[in-house]
């Protein structure tokens, strides 16, 4: 695996820690900015070994490049206030001040136009590209394994609430046969008392209606003589009054 086969930025960060113990950095990182377009210092107390780091990464992927070309790759934005912004570069002396130590360390070496990564500056990226190689496989492999865990849960779980699911829809069919059951019992049990003739209560037909009901011959008779009797009383009596009241009168014309 080569120097470009692992994250640029992990590479660096390895390359910044073996630096830190190769070089030592200025006084002055302490107070300044990296560039007139920043608002602020880098809160990273080592942020000079990073620089010096990504320069040499930098130089080893792009070939010989100069201070100025180098001040334009890290330079940025400078925010004006109400004005637009504009382009301003990276700080000439942190870039020239990093380019020296790493010359002295022998990790730089100077062109014709510019410096370069020397042999023994592509061996430290490359050594330090294989180191974060094996570092990068265990990451994946854990992270596979991981994702390989978290799948098989998933699917545990997915299963469960299926069968919770098939559990339910069960329940619930079997209590609807059941209630179903139930109403049929319910309506077959009505129809049954709807068929059979109601019970006569002797005491019940011993009212009114039985005595009308249970009626001899002889006595049937016997009524309707006396109601007629009754009704030629009342009839007689009728015709007298009115004769009495019919002969009054006549007597009185007399």
């Amino acid at each position: 695996m080569g120097v470009f086969d692992v994250p640029a930025g992990r590479l660096i960060e390895q390359v910044a820690a073996e630096l830190k113990g190769k070089i030592k950095k200025p006084e002055f990182t302490e107070y300044v900015k990296t560039g007139a377009h920043r608002e602020r210092a880098p809160y990273n107390p080592d942020w000079f070994y990073v620089r010096s780091a990504s320069i040499l990464y930098r130089l080893y992927r792009q070939g010989a490049l100069g201070t100025g070309a180098l001040r334009n790759y890290y330079g940025g934005r400078k925010n004006r206030g109400v004005r637009p912004e504009r382009k301003r570069k990276a700080s000439g002396k942190i870039i020239r001040t990093a380019l020296q130590l790493l010359e002295k360390e022998g990790l730089v070496r100077k062109e014709k136009k510019g410096r370069s990564a020397s042999a023994k500056g592509e061996k430290l990226l490359y050594a330090k590209a294989k180191e974060l190689e094996k570092i990068v496989a265990e990451e994946v492999k854990k992270a596979a394994e991981k994702k390989a865990e978290d799948n098989a849960k998933r699917d545990e779980a997915r299963k469960k609430n299926e069968a919770q699911a098939k559990a339910a829809e069960a329940l619930k069919q079997q209590q609807a046969e059941k209630k179903a059951g139930n109403k049929g019992a319910e309506k077959f049990a009505q129809k049954g008392q709807a068929g059979k003739a109601p019970a006569i209560e002797p005491a019940a037909e011993g009212g009114a209606q039985g005595k009308h009901a249970e009626v001899k011959p002889g006595e049937e008779g016997h009524r309707h003589e006396s109601h007629g009797q009754k009704n030629e009383v009342k009839d007689g009596e009728v015709k007298h009054e009115r004769r009495e009241q019919h002969g009054g009168s006549k007597a009185e014309k007399a």
